[in-house]
């Protein structure tokens, strides 16, 4: 499989709540995958400047943040820090706490982290649901 066939990493998870951008993030995640995951926060804040994010990560070892430009990361947690008003990360606790390393201590966003098992939590904390 070239990289034309491989297929994303991220993909967008359809929801019934149009301010809610919803991500499942299986399998390796390439530079190209972050600048394209990161264009579509940016589209999502360009139509609704505050939104809330629901990301569901099932596999922490296939990121490698240190491939990733770190402007485009510089970029995409500033722009997280203005538009985000809640963040449900759905996973194992290691991978939430990586990606907390990104961020400042202290969020100007809700943050909370569940487990794989308590899924539902999380989008009933959103008041949302997947779309069918």
């Amino acid at each position: 499989m070239n990289f034309l066939e491989a297929v994303p990493a991220i993909r967008r998870i359809e929801t019934n709540r149009d301010a809610l951008f919803a991500i499942d993030v299986v399998g390796d995640v390439s530079p190209a995958d972050a600048e394209n995951l990161f264009g579509l926060l940016e589209a999502a804040y360009a139509l609704h400047p505050r939104i809330d994010v629901l990301v569901r990560l099932s596999d922490e070892e296939s990121v490698d943040w240190a491939n990733i430009a770190q402007e485009t990361l510089q970029q995409g947690v500033a722009d997280a820090l203005e538009h985000v008003v809640r963040c449900a990360a759905i996973g194992e606790p290691r991978w939430a706490s990586l990606v907390g390393d990104f961020f400042p201590k202290v969020l100007p966003f809700e943050f909370r982290h569940f487990t794989s098992d308590d899924e539902a939590a999380a989008w009933q904390w959103l008041d949302a649901r997947p779309a069918e």
